[in-house]
């Protein structure tokens, strides 16, 4: 049994945020802070500044492989909401175990922040901007056995074959 964060690999950073191997190896893996916390604290990979009315997505370098029977929650971290009004644009980012490593992007995580607040939303590299949260879940028992495998990355699930 495995649950744990890593950096997507050099050559997927390169293609989704830069080609600067300093920075890629200088931001953490997801941690949590407090011995009580359910929250895994991601930081940010790059500074940005985030407008009022205005919608970004933003890469974490991290990949999640975890457990069958388990999924990962990324929801904001309650400061964001409270404090600034900024949220996910999804509210709730549901990594499923079969999106680590698709062949589509190595399940590299992404989040998309809006602002609805009235100032600019500033963030510096290794400010924390979410937090995920590992749940178990069960399925029905009399589910049809189901073949489908993941085969790519965001949205993929909503992909018919042809």
């Amino acid at each position: 049994m495995a649950r744990y964060f890593e950096k997507i690999s050099f050559d997927q950073f390169k293609k989704d945020i830069c080609n600067d191997i300093k920075l890629y190896e200088s931001y953490h893996i997801p941690k949590r802070n407090t011995k009580e916390s359910a929250g895994y604290d991601f930081e940010s990979v790059i500074d940005f500044i985030l407008k009022p009315n205005e919608i970004k997505r933003i890469p974490t370098g991290i990949k999640v492989n975890m457990n069958r029977g388990e999924v990962l929650f990324v929801v904001v971290r309650s400061s964001q909401g409270f404090k600034y009004n900024v949220r996910m644009c999804n509210q709730v980012g549901v990594i499923d175990k079969d999106y680590y490593n698709n062949s589509e992007n190595e399940g590299h995580m992404w989040i998309q922040l809006e602002n609805h607040g009235k100032s600019d939303y500033i963030v510096s590299k290794g400010d924390k901007i979410c937090q995920g949260i590992f749940v178990s879940f069960l399925t029905v028992d009399d589910e049809e056995k189901i073949e489908n495998v993941r085969t790519s990355g965001i949205g993929s699930t909503d992909r018919k074959d042809d």
